[in-house]
């Protein structure tokens, strides 16, 4: 029985491998794609704050807090290394 499922195992293991790659791959360009957002949203505050415009000021630090590396990007990482997990579970079952 154990055997197979193991054999079941075995493509979600190689879907997982798969998309664990794709997903880091994508995640590096995503995190340097919302770094220079981030940037940018940070200099549209500060000049809505210097023209007077304090409520797009607020709204644009909240975007800029969203795409910065302690909001969204923290989020995907996040799980990111929830499916690692779940591979290396899988993983284990299938070795063990």
């Amino acid at each position: 029985m154990r055997i197979l499922l193991k054999i079941i195992a075995a493509p979600f293991v190689l879907a997982l491998i798969l998309a664990v790659a794709v997903l880091s791959f994508l995640s590096c360009i995503a995190g340097a794609f919302c770094w220079l957002t981030c940037t940018v949203f940070v200099l549209l505050a500060a000049c809505g704050f210097f023209a007077g415009l304090h409520t797009g000021c607020i709204a644009m630090l909240v975007l800029a807090f969203l795409v910065s590396p302690f909001g969204l990007p923290a989020i995907g990482g996040w799980l990111l290394e929830s499916l690692y997990g779940v591979k290396y579970a899988l993983q284990d079952f299938m070795f063990s």
